[in-house]
């Protein structure tokens, strides 16, 4: 380990233990140092939820069990609280209650009974005991909004006792939430308790002062973590979505009740649509850099259809540090930006200079994204190099992550220093080179990528090239051996043409033939991390360096 990074490791320890012990203090006295809570009295409207709703889910649910994070939990008439839960993610999903949007398929009599019982029955079992992860403060922000935007199905034809019973278990979560989110580290998690106290402090007819202060301190998070071309600063294109479904329904819920609305609200989903048609590849799915996975194509357009932004998609986003070659009906997505901070990089990937290709609706070379489901262990081994369609060398990834208790997983090396030329050609062609040093430490290289796609967006060229720190190639390959990998969607089908051309094929004919000018391509075995049903079987053309440099070609066959 270079001594800059065991320098880098110690000041982070250092930084942790600081903010452990503030934690530890503001937790034992909150009353002193964080006042301005508020109390819940009544509910005076019902936040709209935009994320689709599954009749079939719904179903189950009414049926006693319980589909979550992949998992299916069979109650046999018994609380699902008092059963033991099948993963931490499953836990996490059934006490942030979202999967209560699904009964508003069925607004029966019977049905809201049914919700409102096993409501009931987490207030008995976990409403008082504040520990584990049902007070999380991430589960138990997600609660408190979940509680709030399905109150209509949950207090339908309640009687008295439940609805006290109800708004005195709103009180306390929010009150635990209140003094948890000082607590909180940088990121996401944080940003959504603020708006899941912005929405209570409306929602529940809290004094103005509070509504104001709640406004306030959320406007301040969204300026910390909403970069300014829109992007979330944890560089994940999904964090942008998954906020949105939150700020859409706070904003109209501060317009529809007279309230003013928090100074950076508006501008801020205004800077966030551009960001996510950025991310949107030509088919519409979601780019999968740095934590993302895949979304349900219902999800996405039940957010866009509010956006009063609509343009072109840019052509990059400076401060998280993308970029976008689109022509045709072709589009490339390039991760050319440094990672985000420490504190930020628990979710980011070792994926610098990682690109995506898709055509029409067909999503062709990949990143391998991140499960929605799995395990520690697989969700790390997304993260690293090898999982995203880039050169890695002697399979060690461009960022170190570690993999310490007490910093958590986050990055503690990583590239510092990415030059990015980006021209328009005489022809009309798009080219974009880009370099980094996340491998000049270990072994004294920089890794350049050129890309060029032409002005219908039919051809595409790329290189790959391994350079000194002065910019000339490097004189030999490094002892560890170098392998550009190109990830491909498990839709598409491969077809070997001959030892230096393969055919990708997609569902609806379209396809596209990966080509060496020299070298040999081999198809080998992979997984695709990011599928909505889960992990599945794909494959992926891995060409190993002859040479300090690789040149390689895409040209399109509708």
């Amino acid at each position: 380990m270079r001594i800059s990074d065991r320098r880098r490791i110690a000041s982070l320890y250092i930084d942790e233990g600081k903010h452990r012990v503030v934690r530890a203090i503001s937790r034992a006295m909150p009353s002193v140092f964080f006042a301005g809570g508020f109390r819940v009295s009544r509910l005076v409207v019902a936040p709209t939820d935009l994320r689709a709703i599954d009749p079939f889910v719904a179903e189950e649910i009414l049926a006693g069990r319980f589909p979550l994070a992949g998992r299916v939990l069979e109650t046999g008439g018994q609380s699902p609280f008092s059963l033991e839960l099948p993963s931490r993610q499953f836990a996490m999903r059934l006490h942030g209650f979202g999967w209560l949007r699904h009964v508003r398929a069925y607004k029966t009599q019977v049905a809201c009974q049914n919700t409102r019982s096993v409501v009931d029955q987490w207030i008995g079992l976990h409403g008082s005991r504040m520990t584990g992860v049902a007070w999380e403060p991430e589960v138990t922000a997600r609660r408190i909004i979940s509680w709030l935007s399905h109150s209509p199905v949950v207090l339908r034809d309640a009687e008295a006792g439940f609805y006290r019973r109800f708004i005195g278990s709103l009180n306390l979560q929010i009150s635990h939430l209140h003094r948890e989110v000082h607590t909180l580290p940088e990121g996401l998690p944080r940003l959504k308790a603020r708006i899941a106290l912005a929405m209570a402090s409306i929602a529940t007819e809290a004094p103005r002062k509070a509504v104001r202060r709640a406004g306030r301190q959320l406007d301040r998070e969204l300026e910390r973590q909403i970069l300014p071309d829109g992007s979330h600063a944890s560089r994940n294109p999904q964090a942008s979505v998954d906020l949105l479904f939150d700020l859409l329904p706070l904003r109209q819920t501060y317009i529809n009740l007279g309230h003013d609305i928090p100074q950076r609200l508006i501008s801020v989903i205004d800077r966030i649509y551009p960001a996510v048609r950025f991310f949107r590849h030509s088919g519409g799915d979601l780019a999968l850099f740095n934590g993302a996975s895949s979304a349900l194509a219902t999800d996405l357009l039940s957010v866009l259809r509010y956006d009063e932004t609509a343009g072109q998609p840019f052509k990059a986003l400076p401060h998280a540090g993308y970029h976008r070659l689109a022509a045709g009906e072709t589009v490339l997505l390039v991760d050319a930006g440094k990672p985000p901070s420490a504190r930020l990089s628990d979710t980011a990937h070792a994926g610098c200079l990682s690109f995506e290709l898709s055509s029409g609706k067909n999503r062709f070379i990949v990143n391998s994204g991140s499960p929605l489901f799995a395990g520690e262990r697989l969700r790390q081994l997304a993260r690293t190099t090898a999982a995203h369609s880039t050169v890695c060398i002697g399979d060690v990834s461009s960022a170190r992550i570690t993999a310490s208790k007490f910093l958590g997983s986050i990055m503690v090396s990583a590239p510092s220093a990415i030059d990015i030329d980006r021209q328009t050609g005489p022809d009309g062609s798009d080219r974009l080179s880009a370099r980094h040093d996340g491998y000049l430490g270990r072994f004294g290289v920089l890794h350049e990528r050129e890309l060029r796609i032409n002005e219908p967006g039919t051809k595409i060229a790329g290189r790959d090239r391994l350079l000194l720190p002065d910019g000339l190639p490097a004189p030999a390959l490094p002892s560890a051996g170098a392998v550009a990998r190109f990830h491909i969607h498990p839709s598409i089908t491969l077809e070997r043409i001959d030892q230096r051309s393969v055919r990708m094929i997609a569902p609806d004919g379209e396809s596209w033939t990966f080509t060496l000018p020299v070298g040999k391509l081999v198809i080998a075995e992979d997984v695709f991390f990011a599928d909505v049903s889960g992990i599945r079987p794909s494959q992926q053309l891995e060409v190993t360096f002859e040479a300090p440099e690789i040149r390689w070609f895409l040209a399109h066959r509708a």
